[in-house]
Formats: C-alpha cells, sequence, structure tokens
C-alpha cells in the first residue's frame, strides 16, 4: 500500500509540476501539436507524407502505421476507458485556460498517446528513419496531455504499452494468417499450381 500510495503522490507532482510548466517555447508549440493530433490528423498526414515521397517503402510503412494506429484505438478507447474509470487531474491544479478544452471521459488511458505510440512503433520496422521523425511529435504530444491537465503523467506511461503492444500486434499478424490467405495454399491445403 505504500508503493501504491507513493506512486500516486509522485504522479500527482508531477502532474502539477508538467501542467504549471510556462515558457514561450510551451505556449507556442503545445497548442498546434494538440490540434494536430487531435482526430489522428497529425498520423494521418504523416501516413500520407510517407506514400507520396517514399515509394514502396512509404506505402508499407504509412499501412503499418495506421493499422497500429487503429488497433491502438481499439484498445485505448473501446476497451481500456471502459474498465478503468479515473477521473481527470483537478482543475484547480492546471493553471493555464487549456483545462477547459479537455473531455469528460476516463483519464485512463490516453488515446492521443496511444495512437501516437502504435503509429510511430509500427512504422519503425518498415522505414526507422521516418519511425525517428514520427517520434519527435509521439513526445510532443505525449508531454501536451499532461501540461493540458487532460491526462496523468501515468496515464500517458501506460498506454505507451498499449501503443506498442498494437504495433506488434499489426506486425505480427501477417505471419499468423493461415496460409491460403497468403496465396500459397488453397483453401483446401493443396498447394496451387503456378500457372
Amino acid at each position: 500500500m505504500r508503493v501504491l500510495a507513493a506512486l500516486r503522490n509522485s504522479d500527482h507532482r508531477l502532474t502539477r509540476r508538467m501542467a504549471a510548466w510556462d515558457s514561450p517555447w510551451a505556449r507556442q508549440l503545445l497548442s498546434p501539436v494538440e490540434e494536430a493530433a487531435e482526430h489522428t490528423k497529425l498520423w494521418w498526414a504523416a501516413a500520407v507524407a510517407m506514400s507520396v515521397g517514399g515509394g514502396w517503402r512509404g506505402c508499407k510503412a504509412a499501412a503499418a502505421g495506421i493499422s497500429g494506429m487503429a488497433v491502438s484505438e481499439l484498445l485505448s478507447n473501446g476497451v481500456a476507458k471502459k474498465l478503468v474509470e479515473r477521473r481527470r487531474p483537478p482543475k484547480e491544479w492546471i493553471p493555464h485556460d487549456d483545462v477547459e478544452d479537455r473531455p469528460d471521459s476516463s483519464s485512463f488511458p490516453s488515446g492521443h498517446t496511444a495512437a501516437a505510440v502504435a503509429f510511430t512503433a509500427a512504422v519503425v520496422p518498415s522505414w526507422p528513419w521516418a519511425g525517428a521523425a514520427c517520434a519527435v511529435p509521439t513526445v510532443l504530444v505525449a508531454f501536451e496531455r499532461v501540461h493540458s491537465g487532460a491526462h496523468y503523467p501515468s496515464d500517458v506511461a501506460a498506454v505507451a504499452t498499449i501503443g506498442i503492444a498494437a504495433a506488434t500486434l499489426v506486425r505480427k499478424a501477417p505471419a499468423s494468417l493461415p496460409a491460403a490467405w497468403d496465396g500459397h495454399e488453397s483453401p483446401a491445403g493443396d498447394r496451387r499450381v503456378a500457372g
């Protein structure tokens, strides 16, 4: 119990500290990041850019990213938010107006962060440089969700696991499909004759 209480207190302290951080950099950068991440617009734009500019590798990376993001949205918003009811950080902890725009749903987990982590983690195996580029806005999205008062740091940290799990599922799924779906065998299990 002491360990849980200490973790909760640390989570609360870090929430207040991150929300109170005020600088011209934070004001100019975090608000556009939040707007871009809303409804996964940022990741759809990244997928289009990869598809257009990256040839076959870009298309493969974009498809993996979108698939990972979709799975993470299902797991975080469709499952975890329904199972865990957690209040958002108290408004009095957040010393700026961003707190007025946060949703009323459960604080756990951060769907924005889950989508960001899953997209990035799914892109990396197909196109490491693009994945590294996506990591920068991913970190900014995670930071913004706490800074705005929408989430506790633990909501963001825990959801990284969901994002990575979603990316892993997307990566492993093709290998686990039946060979018939892959075109190597017919549904009856007979080898197809090349023609």
